[in-house]
């Protein structure tokens, strides 16, 4: 018998995948709450290739969404997407035990509170992925780049189940950044998610090279994340003005990469604009800060969803 914790993880897409993928290569039960994919899942495993090596694995329990555990989990990692109209709350808690410790791997601003607010007795864990990885067919994971995590506990600090499953993550083989301001954090995963997620619906699917390498387009990227760090630093999260030029540089290196909105867009599934780019425009208004690419971007995609029927 392991002595490691039991995982659960709700929303094994390809981030969940990935990450469950790592915790059982460190030796944890690690089971899955599935909704489309249950029936490959079940059969098949969870097929995951990756710079890594193979990380197919089978998971312990396999669940459909609305099953009662056999146990509550020591983690229950939520990795589905913030969407409207999704109450997350709701989807834990069947799962939630007394000392279940939840732990977001999600993107997006100011989307911890209404989970804390749920479990306040409960450790929340929130959770930054630098990755690409993406879902090509059902239980399948294609994973080509990184895979760092950056954690806190959320609002803020660092506690020792934070460092239990960081150390559980460094086991399975990837880096990982505790920090003591995880929103703060959150600002800097948005210095990219929110130029190039949604540039690349209104380019229709374009992956990351074609965004960088039409003409204009690294100029928008820039003048995106500049408008987004002074949203940040105004909510009391400042950022140096150099990090713009590191995540140009280190998009540049990986492989062209259709992120995960885009796939989602083009695939005909909801995309996580409000999370991703609604919210800093939200935040930019109630500070009075002229965000203007953002917020043309912003009306662009929900004109988009207006005429394509998605809203």
């Amino acid at each position: 018998m392991s002595d490691k914790p039991s995982i659960l993880i709700v929303g094994a897409g390809a981030i969940g995948s990935f990450y469950g993928a790592i915790l059982k290569k460190a030796g944890c039960s690690v089971s899955a709450v599935l909704r489309s994919d249950y029936g490959a899942v079940k059969d098949h495993g969870i097929r995951i290739t990756s710079p890594f090596g193979d990380l197919s694995f089978e998971p312990d329990h396999v669940y459909r969404d609305g099953d009662l555990p056999d146990e509550a989990p020591d983690f229950l990692v939520l990795c589905v997407k913030v969407l409207p109209g999704v109450d997350r709350v709701a989807l834990v808690a069947p799962w939630m035990g007394e000392k279940t410790r939840l732990v977001l791997i999600e993107n997006g601003l100011d989307i911890e509170k209404e989970l804390a607010d749920a479990y306040p007795d409960n450790p929340l864990i929130s959770c930054l992925a630098f990755i690409a990885a993406s879902r090509t067919e059902s239980g399948v994971v294609e994973h080509k780049a990184y895979g760092k995590l950056v954690m806190g506990r959320y609002p803020e600090g660092v506690d020792e189940n934070c460092r239990a499953l960081s150390q559980l993550f460094v086991e399975g083989g990837i880096k990982i950044d505790l920090t003591e301001r995880v929103v703060g954090e959150r600002w800097r995963k948005c210095l990219w998610n929110t130029p190039f997620n949604p540039l690349s619906v209104i380019a229709n699917g374009a992956d990351t090279r074609t965004i960088l390498d039409t003409e204009g387009g690294e100029e928008l990227v820039r003048a995106m994340m500049r408008e987004v760090m002074g949203v940040a630093a105004a909510e009391g999260y400042p950022m140096d003005e150099g990090l713009i030029g590191q995540n140009i540089e280190g998009t540049r290196k990986m492989p062209p990469y259709k992120n995960s909105m885009a796939l989602d867009y083009l695939n005909n599934r909801p995309i996580e604009r409000e999370a991703v780019l609604g919210n800093v425009v939200a935040l930019a208004k109630r500070h009075d800060v002229p965000v203007p690419h953002l917020n043309t971007v912003l009306v662009t995609l929900k004109m988009r969803a207006a005429l394509e029927g998605r809203e």
